[in-house]
C-alpha cells in the first residue's frame, strides 16, 4: 500500500502515534484494507485518534 493511498486524517493520526504506524505498516494488505474500510465511518479528529489507538490493542 502506498502512503498516498491513506486518507489524510488517518495518516496524520498515525504520524502522531509511531507505534500504531509501525503496526499498521506491518499488517498484511488485506488487514490494512479492512482497517481503511473502518476509517470511512470516522467523523471527527477525536474519533480518528481513538481508532488509531485501538490498532495497538
Amino acid at each position: 500500500m502506498e502512503p498516498n493511498e491513506l486518507p489524510m486524517g488517518f495518516g496524520m493520526a498515525l504520524s502522531r502515534n509511531p507505534e500504531a504506524m509501525e503496526r499498521f505498516a506491518g499488517l498484511p494488505e488485506t488487514e490494512q484494507k479492512a482497517i481503511l474500510e473502518g476509517v470511512r465511518a470516522v467523523r471527527s479528529k477525536q474519533e480518528m485518534q481513538a481508532y488509531v489507538e485501538n490498532l495497538m490493542k
